[in-house]
């Protein structure tokens, strides 16, 4: 975990003033390290019989992906609206300032599917929060949401509704 950690990359003022970015190409870039991420991200899950692994665009699709290959499941593209070719469902949730949307393609996962929800980093949760009701709209049961990175200062794990929560690293 340590090196995971010395990996992620401080960028201050992105995307905007105030903002320290955390930066995890680094960690992706190193095939020790991400492999060793892709094998934490999916540890506390081994033993649940997931069905599929959903992850949220862009960089949660960079780990989703191989998590599932981990846990022998399929994988969800969790979208920003238009991205998906089929029929879809949409969740709209709130931002600081407005609000954005989300989009799974209807048949994603058949009713009673064990789904894990991952992502990169969690800070006050809105978009998994909205990628949860999502999956739940079309059947499936989110049986945890797995991060590399939490902000805890911003509370993002509160609103999960119920959901499991693991990450990997937590900046307070």
């Amino acid at each position: 975990m340590d090196k995971l950690i010395s990996l992620i990359r401080d960028i201050p003022d992105f995307p905007e003033p105030g903002v320290v970015f955390k930066d995890i190409t680094p960690v992706l870039a190193d095939r020790d390290a991400f492999s060793a991420l892709v094998d934490a991200l999916a540890a506390p899950f081994r033993d649940l019989g997931v069905d599929k692994v959903a992850g949220i665009e862009a960089r949660g699709f960079t780990l989703a992906t191989p998590v599932a290959e981990r846990l022998g499941a399929g994988f969800i593209p969790v979208r920003k609206p238009g991205k998906l070719p089929y029929e879809t469902v949409r969740e709209d949730y709130s931002l600081e300032y407005g609000t954005d949307s989300l989009e799974i393609h209807t048949d994603a996962a058949r009713s009673g599917e064990k789904v894990l929800l991952v992502d990169d980093v969690i800070a006050t949760g809105g978009t998994a929060a909205a990628a949860i009701r999502l999956l739940r709209k079309i059947g499936a049961e989110v049986v945890g949401f797995s991060v590399f990175i939490e902000l805890s200062f911003l509370d993002g794990a509160r609103k999960l509704d119920g959901v499991p929560f693991h990450a990997l690293v937590t900046y307070d």
